[in-house]
Formats: C-alpha cells, structure tokens, sequence
C-alpha cells in the first residue's frame, strides 16, 4: 500500500507538468520541426498531413463536442469510469488492512450506496463481525466521522484506506461510494444526488447514534460536504457537530483550469468558451458560497505541493471564508502543510503532526457545541 501511495504522488506530478508543457509548449514546436521535416523532403507531406488532423482533432473538434456534451462533462468532473481492479473484494475490508470493519449497504428508494463501518481503534480486534454488534457499536458514545472521498476510484482506494486508518484512532468511521463508484447504483452522477447521498447517509448514521457525528471531505468530496452541510442545517435532526475539508477548492470554475488534463488545452484562445464556461455553468460546485452558510467549526488542511488542486485555491476558499462567516457561526481553522513533506493531493494523512490536529479539533468543536448548547 505505501509503495503505491508513493508512486501516486511522482505521478500526479510528472502528470502536471508533462500535461502543461505538452500543450504550451511541445505541440507548436513539435508542428513547426515537421513543418520544417516536410520542407527539406525528411519526411512525406501525407506524413504531415496526418499530424494536423490528428491537431484538428484534440483541439478544435474536441473542445466542441466538450463544450455541448453534458455526458462528456459530468464523466470529467467525476472520473467514476475511473474505478477499481475486477478483484475489488468490498466484502471483506480486512484484505485491504481493516480489521474491525463490515460491508453494508444503505438503500433509500432504487439507489443502492455501498458502505464500511471501521471501529474505532480500540475495538478493531473484536471476534464478533455480526451486523448487530457493529451497529450497537456505533452508538456507544464514540465520536463519528463520515467520509466523502474525492473523484475517481471508490472506497477501498489505497489512499483513502490509508486515511481511515488514521481517523478510526479518533473515531467510528463511515465511509461509502456515492450513486456510480464502486459497488453502488450505477445512475449517473450530478452535484444534487451526489448531495442527497450524503443526507441518506448521514440520516442512516443518525438513526442509530446519538454520538457527535463530524464530516471529513477529500477533494470534490469537500465541495459537496460543505453543500450537504447546507441541507442538514434545515432539517430537524441532530447537527453534524464539525467539519474538515481536505485539499478543497473554492469552486470548479477555477478548480478546472486548474486541473492536469485540462492543461493539454488551456493555451487555446478558445479555452474558455468550451471547457470553463460550460463546467461553470452546469457543474457549479460553489464551495466558497455554500461555506458562508455553515455553522459549526470548520478546519482546512491543503499541502503546498498539491498538484490535483492547488493550494493557492484552497487559501481563496479559507479568505472567502473568513470574509462571509461570523464568529459565531464557529471557529475557522486553515492548516499548511510543507511541499517538503512531499504529501501531495492525497497523503496528508501521513503528516506526523496530523493526529494532534484532529484531536485538537474535536475538542474545539465539542466546546464550540456545548457554548451553544448554554446559550439556548
């Protein structure tokens, strides 16, 4: 697992780069050399010929059919055909390391979400794996964490298991895919359903503890955490008591410039109108304006090396923040962690000092709850 988490970063940065100095750069040099190759009978004009259509093609034809492809857009923003190997065993969490953990399923009308609980680090080596004795556990006044992972692969992700590891010495963990990953409901994906998974998840939790429950976001997921926030706040049911945003944007109009595909195309003069404007417009992911409505305190972690989104956007959406949030909607943490940690996009769960971060803040939010609980 840890060979495969370090190879993940050098490859989110070779990806990068190679992505942006590919389209800014490589392509008109490589044009202008075969130009010349063809000029000096090097190689044929049909040689040539074949190159410009092959140019016409990823960068004229292509970014049209982006621009009025809705399909096209939502498979980009989710990756959920990016998912996991043909032997993905969702049934047996121990084989990717979780002892302590059980596989279910929370079914809310013809959506199916494939789910895990992962005890607490302190009940992880219990001989009774009956669905029964996971669910009394959960509501053994232990805190809870539900996890919305980011786009891409699904639950039992190297990375993300790699975090559950860390969180279950703080907590009961939930994690799950949303309607599309892995083992879930194969119906297509929006920002909405995607949120209303979160609310069936969180109302499953809910009717069966009533332990403080937190919210942890990784990437996309700390998007529609903080939109799911929203909802909850309107409902009458016990509140999520905090909430972490791990690697978070400020919204996707800028996250997708941003993005290491994206890259190949944004030299275009014609960048804008067919990649960013649509994505705007239909994928809007507006974490900096669903923030000003969260009352409860939040706590930012974003690595300065991170290549997937970067920091710089994680910085806007804290400034946004603290800009439209009052104090006495609770407290605003932000967390940087040093590109020479070399933690990337998805390993701050290997930060020495993380743990001690989390503990802090569950402190802090179990105060900030019981301040509102005297004022009432």
């Amino acid at each position: 697992m840890g060979d495969q988490g370090e190879n993940d970063i050098f490859d989110d940065e070779i990806l990068d780069y190679g992505l942006a100095s590919f389209g800014s750069y490589l392509i008109p040099s490589i044009l202008l050399i075969f130009g010349a190759l063809t000029l000096f009978d090097v190689i044929a004009l049909n040689t040539l010929k074949i190159i410009l259509l092959l140019c016409i093609i990823l960068f004229v034809v292509l970014p049209i059919i982006y621009r009025y492809s809705y399909a096209f857009q939502r498979s980009a923003v989710f990756l959920n055909f990016i998912n996991v190997p043909a032997t993905a065993n969702y049934q047996h969490p121990e084989k990717y390391g979780l002892n302590g953990a059980r596989n279910f399923y929370i079914t809310v009308d013809d959506v199916k979400l494939g789910a895990w609980q992962i005890l607490p680090s302190n009940l992880e080596n219990t001989n009774d794996a009956s669905h029964e004795f996971f669910e009394k556990m959960l509501n053994d006044g232990q805190n809870v964490v539900i996890y919305n992972h980011g786009n891409g692969g699904c639950r039992l992700t190297a990375h993300r298991v790699e975090t559950y590891q860390v969180l279950r010495k703080f907590f009961h963990v939930i994690t799950y895919d949303y309607r599309s990953y892995g083992d879930s409901s194969s119906k297509p994906p929006s920002e909405q359903t995607v949120v209303e998974d979160i609310l069936h998840v969180y109302q499953w939790v809910r009717n069966r503890t009533e332990s403080n429950v937190f919210i942890w976001g990784h990437s996309l997921g700390t998007s529609v955490s903080t939109h799911a926030i929203q909802k909850i706040q309107t409902l009458s049911t016990s509140q999520p008591v905090g909430l972490v945003l791990e690697a978070p944007f400020n919204n996707m109009k800028e996250e997708i410039s941003e993005f290491p595909l994206a890259k190949i195309f944004k030299f275009l003069p014609w960048f804008r109108l067919t990649i960013v404007e649509p994505m705007s417009e239909n994928f809007r992911f507006e974490t900096d304006k669903y923030i000003c409505g969260v009352n409860l305190p939040i706590m930012i972690l974003h690595a300065e090396d991170d290549k997937v989104v970067p920091y710089k956007l994680g910085v806007k959406l804290y400034r946004s923040a603290l800009k439209c949030r009052s104090e006495s909607q609770g407290t605003l943490l932000f967390h940087r962690f040093s590109a020479d940690h070399k933690f990337g996009h998805k390993f701050i769960c290997r930060a020495a000092d993380l743990p001690d971060k989390i503990s802090n803040f569950i402190q802090l939010a179990l105060e900030n709850k019981s301040d509102k609980l005297l004022q009432q």
